[in-house]
């Protein structure tokens, strides 16, 4: 009996270490998220003036889009994806693919156009993209991309990038 007792206080006792040092990390990453600073830095009322009211809640509020809901998701055209913040290229259009999710979906980035950070909005650890240029959330990547090719999965929302066909 004492031996059930001492496993559930032990259980008990990491569970909660668990969820305070969470809180503890993802507080210091907000924090140290809008300390940084970024080629392009607008405040607020600049970015609302300037991107509709989808687009600013997700690349400034870190918002999700609605799965499925994208005119980027069925895309074939080649050209670039690029920020529709500040329009800096993210994504070619050959490393893009179906991943089935509901958003665009990247096996790479261009390489340092593209910044990351952790957090743990949902209660577990996932690596968070953002724009480097203008810190705009474009969402998360993951390690369950296509085998063949990187193994990474940028999985993008749409509302944060604009097209450029190739010329």
């Amino acid at each position: 009996m004492n031996r059930k007792i001492l496993l559930i206080a032990l259980i008990l006792h990491m569970t909660g270490c668990k969820e305070n040092s969470q809180e503890r990390e993802t507080a210091s990453n907000r924090d140290a998220k809008k300390e940084k600073t970024f080629p392009i830095s607008k405040t607020e009322e600049e970015w609302h003036k300037e991107l509709t009211d989808i687009e600013f809640y997700v690349l400034r509020k870190a918002a999700t889009e609605n799965p499925f809901s994208s005119d980027l998701l069925d895309n074939k055209e080649e050209g670039t994806y690029v920020c529709a913040g500040c329009n800096t290229p993210l994504f070619k259009s050959e490393h893009k693919f179906d991943s089935g999710t509901g958003w665009p979906s990247f096996d790479r980035e261009i390489e340092g156009n593209v910044a990351y950070d952790i957090d743990y909005k949902i209660g577990y650890k996932r690596t968070e993209e953002h724009c480097s240029t203008c810190g705009g959330h474009l969402g998360h990547v993951f390690d369950d991309g296509p085998r063949n090719t990187t193994g990474k999965r940028h999985c993008i929302n749409g509302v944060a990038l604009d097209f450029v066909p190739k010329e």
